[in-house]
């Protein structure tokens, strides 16, 4: 029975290690990167959408113009942000959390408003 319930636990441990390695800043990367291959940012760069994009999307943009024009989404802001969100990954793979959450903040600040 004790050895049971040494299988049972020895089981569990790489479904623990996985689920401890997710941190708050891969959770951002990984929204944002589904934000990015979603059709409303295909849009915006010219290029096919890779995925259906983010449940939670509007089905088609906002009318009119965003508040802040430096919202606007341009091409070349997202492959910047593209670059700052590899740079976010390597900072959080290396333990590096505040550095992370503040390279990830630049990112959407140059993703903007996506439609």
């Amino acid at each position: 029975m004790n050895r049971a319930i040494l299988i049972g636990a020895a089981a569990l441990v790489p479904l623990l290690a996985t689920a401890a390695s997710a941190t708050p800043c891969a959770e951002q990367i990984a929204t944002i990167e589904r934000r990015l291959e979603s059709p409303g940012a295909a849009r915006v760069t010219g290029e096919a959408p890779t995925t259906t994009g983010s449940p939670k999307a509007l089905p088609a943009p906002p009318p009119g113009q965003p508040s802040d024009p430096a919202t606007k989404p341009e091409a070349g802001h997202i492959a910047e942000a593209r670059t700052l969100i590899a740079k976010a990954r390597e900072q959080d793979r290396a333990g590096q959390a505040d550095a992370c959450n503040d390279t990830m903040t630049r990112a959407k600040e140059k993703i903007g408003a996506l439609p």
